[in-house]
């Protein structure tokens, strides 16, 4: 079915719809709808942000949409390849209006947005003329909702002070962390905060985990001293403390205090070793058992629905006790080696042996020994003590640059293969500024 006049679209079906250029190859995915408010009549919906191949996010005119159909959409085949950046003149849909509190001219009462649709009104014209709202409490209809036409109401426009999430929330339910962090990132501080403030606690510290230093500091820094201590607890240990290593000293010093002491105590280890060393990178919570353990205990806590794939592969094995720093450290078990074992047989009678890292070892002896033996942990071991591992995920965060979900792919691979990976912990990174278009 092509776009003809008078073809409605609601913003929550489009999001996440796949794109394709007139020969039928995919060129990206919808990540929203950009919206101008006018003085007068509904707001015109100028275009679409794509998200395309090498992590790079495009403005798409509406324009250039020949066909919205069935769950996809189909362009000219001409598409901008220039970063999009929002003008402050343009609304985001789903990032800005959803959960936006508009007033009904008729004097009925107050509700809140939960979806919008766009409407050609001709010549490849677009403008958002529906609103699907849910009415506010202290209303004849409080909860119900309904369908209104964007004329019936006022506020559509107007930034509120702590917006509700409720509407946004739901429609990135199924997103995974980074695809959330992303979003987040693309929102006005106000606004990303307000969305992580309603997420919940180990949602959030999943999400954290994934942003970037200035966007978590951000959003960290807005929340509840006692709330921001909890969400430390529930993040891994070694993100924990770089997020508090980019805190202001006392705000850091508050929230460790805040924190349970087993956790915060991790937290200031981690933060006593170099940032680009294998005790900065570690993290504190692997899987350890002991050598009399049984292949069954190894599987279980494999299953646990918290440990990173990376860090599952593989099991170390130190004489008690098992919390970090342990007792003698002794080998590891792989996962696919266990999986090959009676569940009755003990790890001890499977053990391998591993080079181990030490604290101090830089991220060029990290990476060396990771690609040598095609391992996706290593073990830190401090005078016979196992004190943590670390994992590939761990290191190409920091051999990534900063900014890399921002950046375009060309910049990332200048980065990469710009950067001396060598074994000084003290080395200082290239410049990562991000790469843009004239």
């Amino acid at each position: 079915m092509a776009v003809t006049t008078g073809t409605r679209v609601f913003a929550g079906r489009l999001a996440g719809a796949p794109v394709y250029d007139p020969i039928g190859d995919r060129v990206g995915k919808v990540h929203d709808i950009v919206v101008v408010f006018r003085l007068r009549g509904n707001p015109s919906a100028v275009g679409l942000v794509v998200d395309v191949a090498g992590n790079r996010r495009v403005f798409l005119p509406l324009t250039r949409v020949t066909s919205i159909a069935n769950g996809q959409v189909i362009t000219t085949g001409l598409l901008n390849i220039r970063r999009f950046e929002q003008r402050p003149s343009e609304t985001m849909v789903l990032g800005e209006l959803l959960d936006r509190e508009v007033t009904f001219v008729d004097g009925s009462g107050k509700a809140a947005v939960e979806d919008v649709a766009i409407e050609q009104t001709g010549n490849r014209q677009w403008a958002l003329t529906t609103l699907y709202v849910r009415m506010a409490k202290g209303t004849p209809e409080a909860g119900n909702t309904k369908i209104v036409d964007g004329s019936a109401v006022t506020g559509l426009r107007t930034k509120v002070a702590n917006q509700a999430a409720t509407a946004l929330l739901a429609q990135i339910n199924e997103l995974k962390a980074p695809d959330i962090a992303d979003l987040l990132s693309d929102l006005p501080d106000e606004r990303a905060i307000a969305v992580a403030s309603q997420m919940h606690d180990h949602i959030l510290a999943d999400v954290l985990e994934e942003m970037s230093d200035t966007d978590r500091v951000t959003i960290m820094s807005a929340l509840e001293i006692e709330r921001a201590a909890d969400i430390l607890e529930e993040m891994e240990p070694d993100d924990a403390a770089d997020l508090v290593n980019d805190l202001p000293p006392t705000q850091a010093e508050v929230l460790l205090a805040r924190m349970e002491p087993d956790e915060a105590q991790d937290v200031r280890r981690l933060m006593s070793y170099g940032e680009r060393t294998a005790g900065g990178l570690m993290t504190t919570e692997p899987m350890i058992l002991s050598p009399d353990a049984h292949v069954s205990m190894l599987l279980a806590a494999a299953r646990r629905e918290d440990l990173p794939p990376a860090i599952a592969s593989m099991c170390f094995i130190v004489r008690p006790p098992t919390e970090t720093p342990t007792g003698q450290y002794l080998g590891v078990v792989h996962l696919q080696r266990a999986l090959r074992e009676p569940p009755s047989e003990m790890v001890g009678t499977m053990i391998d042996q591993v080079e181990p890292l030490s604290p101090d070892d830089g991220i060029g002896t990290i990476t060396r020994l990771l690609a040598t033996y095609n391992l996706t942990i290593l073990p830190v071991v401090d005078n016979g003590l196992l004190v943590g591992a670390v994992s590939v995920d761990d290191v190409l965060d920091h051999l990534m640059p900063t900014d890399w979900r921002s950046a375009d792919e060309e910049a990332v691979d200048s980065h990469i293969e710009d950067r001396h990976a060598d074994d000084d912990p003290d080395e200082t990174a290239l410049s990562d500024e991000e790469a843009r278009d004239a």
